[in-house]
């Protein structure tokens, strides 16, 4: 049997396993064929699969309908789509979905129960890498463009893992330049970031690469040794938002006005934050982090609703520009 017949044939398996089976109309419909081979597809399938029932519907329509504990293997989801449903799980929860998110958490349960023994230890290996390194919700807003062949590549580079080699032109490259990483993990933000070690360079350090600057991006057979003692949840928690710079992590400190009060506490600045309500119902928000320029950009949109305490680079950054005819809070 050729390939695409193949393809063809397990793709009618799918559709036959629903509860009311498929009709030859329905074949016809979606194959995009005559009568005569959707007659002959529905023949190949009672070949391959011979506890395929066929039954008349109340329209007076012939159907077939394969029972889905034959076809239940075939169809067993990829790393990639047990990823996702656990990353929109953790999404819905750090939006304050709760009851959502435990919903996803439920089906994601059930998704194990009822996958083959002998496929789940490969699964959740490559789920646990693509966790690993897609664990942080992407924030709303402006998006760059994606390009599929570049995620794809890094989303195999972190499986691996492997050595990802990329074309990529930094803030000052006039073209893009060869560069071999080792890549940890992927921060999700209004940018996308690729934290990775340069090969080359032979240091220790975890640099950012903005997916969008890659122009080019092939997984190599290089397999590395990822760094044990790295935790990318711990790494992340130390910028405000994907941005890092050493000398501009410390204590940062934000008083809200009584009328904002409300409103911030229900907003969640860092993961690691306190927050401490005041007598005269300002409230008082604390977390570590470095990156000024991206909490100025945040704290614009609170006008003059907002005050830095700390540290006093921030508050000066910010000066003369708490605008006070914002019509509403972010």
């Amino acid at each position: 049997m050729a390939f695409s017949k193949a393809v063809e044939l397990l793709e009618l398996a799918r559709m036959a396993s629903g509860y009311r089976g498929v009709s030859l109309g329905e074949i016809e419909t979606e194959f995009d064929c005559v009568r005569r081979t959707a007659q002959r597809m529905t023949e190949a399938l009672v070949r391959t699969f011979p506890d395929t029932e066929d039954y008349i519907d109340a329209e007076g329509h012939k159907r077939w309908r394969v029972p889905r504990r034959k076809v239940a293997e075939f169809f067993a989801p990829t790393a990639d789509e047990v990823a996702a449903l656990d990353l929109a799980g953790t999404t819905l929860e750090r939006q304050g979905l709760t009851q959502e998110a435990n919903q996803l958490r439920s089906l994601r349960e059930t998704i194990n129960i009822l996958m083959p023994d002998k496929r789940r230890p490969g699964l959740e290996a490559d789920e646990e890498a693509l966790l690993e390194a897609m664990g942080h919700a992407a924030r709303p807003g402006p998006q760059p463009v994606s390009d599929p062949q570049i995620d794809s590549a890094i989303a195999d580079a972190l499986k691996g893992p492997f050595v990802l080699e990329i074309a990529y032109r930094g803030r000052r490259d006039s073209e893009a330049k060869t560069r071999r990483v080792e890549p940890y993990g992927l921060l999700l933000g209004a940018r996308r970031y690729l934290v990775g070690r340069d090969r080359d360079r032979g240091d220790a350090v975890m640099r950012h690469y903005r997916v969008e600057d890659i122009e080019h991006a092939a997984v190599t057979a290089d397999w590395f040794a990822r760094d044990e003692d790295f935790d990318l949840d711990a790494y992340a928690n130390r910028s405000f938002g994907v941005f890092q710079n050493e000398a501009e992590y410390g204590e940062v400190v934000w008083k809200f006005t009584p009328d904002a009060a409300p409103h911030a506490l229900r907003y969640r600045f860092h993961p690691l934050q306190t927050t401490e309500t005041l007598k005269d119902g300002s409230v008082i928000v604390r977390f570590t982090a470095s990156g000024l320029l991206e909490m100025c950009w945040h704290l614009y949109a609170w006008g003059d609703q907002v005050e830095v305490l700390e540290p006093p680079e921030l508050a000066e950054m910010v000066a003369g520009y708490r605008r006070s005819d914002f019509p509403g809070l972010p």
